[in-house]
């Protein structure tokens, strides 16, 4: 027997070399255009400024996934992660100027230049890029004719997606099934244009250029006949998988030797993605700590005089991977249970302190896990930990819970952002907070971490469901 090939590989963007090359090359050129506006001379001071700018863009590009496979990207999207991975090098340079006590050697004029010509040029070749494109596509280059089979759930959504995006280069040749339009997906009733052999007879004839099959894990045999069928043409075949953990978790291709496997639970904090995290957590917990240290002080003294007891509550909870840690919180409560019985704050509970009633509205109370995300308990922003008894009672009642686990609790998350926090007096409240979690671990990037802190301040604290 032959030896096992690879049959999965990673795919990347095939012009993810090319595009580096231009950003670098723009970083670099960008700074002797500033300096030959301004008639500044270039010392090494400069090139290690460079070097260290271009080190920083290129590892915030992976972690704003800037240069990540895919057709087209929402053009917006991609103008801000640019913006944020050109701005937040620079900072990165001139806190380190500053720090070592460098800047003064340092022209501020070039520096603003320099930057603002990084910034300018980087957004108008990408503009210019998607220009032609679009030029290309409406003269009939680079038009791909798609074609699906399987009228299902993912297929719906794909439909969508190609029809709601013109820049993708996509003409939908249309849907195909053999079932009849009663037992098909109701999006697709009027977009079935045959059974799945015209779909077949289409890519022979050269009329389709790309065929998703969109069937589920179940027809095993019936995706084996069709790919059979379709080795003997030249379209580009994709599967898409319609099975439940594919909106669930991240997903991605592993080799164990020769054999290849498909994750279907994992962490997103793999290899680097581990240590940015955790280094965003680092440097954001010490800068908030050092913000809120006087507040701190004064709700710790305003506890311990409004009520006995001790000033912090540390409470068991779920941490990574399900494991037990103590989570701390000003005291807001006269009891401190911490049981296997922990009965959820509900509306005017005369559990709760006077002054514990406003730090639990105003999520006051949670300021002390700033040191639980320092020690590397916890995160700015993952999953709400949920004592341990409130953690065994749903996981046996909401799919897919124990998932939160994969990645650290955070102090804030994508769930409280939208919505659902406090009380989860109903089933059906925690099957949407673990929901979002869920979408949180998804489509985690440090883009998506700095977009909740940012609508923390306006919407994380507070709100009617907070007692």
């Amino acid at each position: 027997m032959a030896p096992l090939q690879k049959i999965f590989t990673s795919k990347s963007n095939s012009y993810s070399f090319l595009y580096r090359l231009i950003d670098l090359s723009i970083l670099f050129l960008s700074l002797p255009l500033a300096a030959y506006l301004y008639g500044v001379s270039l010392g090494q001071e400069y090139l290690i400024a460079e070097l260290i700018i271009s080190v920083c863009f290129l590892y915030l590009s992976e972690s704003f996934e800037l240069y990540r496979s895919r057709r087209i990207d929402r053009f917006s999207e991609m103008f801000i992660r640019v913006g944020l991975c050109i701005c937040t090098a620079f900072l990165v340079a001139v806190t380190l100027a500053f720090l070592l006590k460098e800047s003064e050697g340092f022209s501020r004029v070039t520096i603003v230049l320099w930057f603002m010509f990084s910034i300018l040029f980087s957004l108008f070749w990408r503009v210019l890029q998607r220009q032609c494109i679009k030029s290309f596509r409406k003269s009939g280059y680079f038009v791909k004719k798609v074609a699906i089979v399987g009228a299902t759930d993912s297929a719906a959504n794909l439909f969508k997606e190609i029809k709601n995006n013109d820049g993708l280069g996509y003409e939908l040749v249309g849907v195909y099934d053999d079932r009849s339009l009663d037992r098909v997906h109701q999006d697709l009733n009027q977009d079935v244009v045959g059974l799945v052999e015209d779909a077949i007879t289409q890519a022979r004839d050269g009329r389709v250029d790309i065929l998703f099959i969109a069937l589920p894990l179940q027809a095993e045999k019936r995706i084996a006949d069709i790919l059979l069928l379709l080795g003997d043409t030249t379209v580009d075949v994709h599967y898409l998988p319609n099975f439940f953990m594919s909106n669930l978790i991240r997903s991605r291709v592993e080799h164990v030797g020769d054999v290849d496997t498909l994750s279907v639970y994992e962490s997103p904090f793999l290899g680097a993605k581990s240590w940015i995290k955790r280094t965003e957590d680092i440097v954001g917990s010490l800068i908030i700590l050092c913000v809120i240290a006087i507040p701190l002080l004064l709700i710790a003294l305003a506890v311990k005089a409004t009520s006995p007891g001790p000033v912090l509550f540390k409470q068991l909870r779920y941490g990574l991977r399900g494991e037990e840690i103590l989570v701390w919180k000003f005291r807001s409560m006269y009891v401190m249970e911490n049981n296997e019985q922990v009965v959820q704050a509900t509306k005017n509970d005369t559990r709760i302190t006077p002054l514990g009633a406003f730090l639990r509205r105003s999520s006051l109370d949670e300021f002390p896990q700033f040191f639980n995300v320092l020690r590397g308990e916890m995160s700015l922003v993952g999953p709400r930990p949920h004592a341990v008894s409130h953690n065994e009672e749903y996981r046996g009642k909401v799919q897919f819970y124990m998932l939160r686990h994969k990645v650290k609790p955070g102090i804030t998350g994508w769930a409280q952002v939208n919505g659902w926090r406090g009380e989860t007096d109903t089933l059906e409240k925690m099957e949407k907070r673990v929901e979002f979690d869920l979408h949180y671990i998804q489509k985690w990037s440090l883009g998506l971490d700095l977009k909740i802190l940012f609508l923390t301040i306006f919407k994380g604290f507070g709100g009617e469901n907070a007692y």
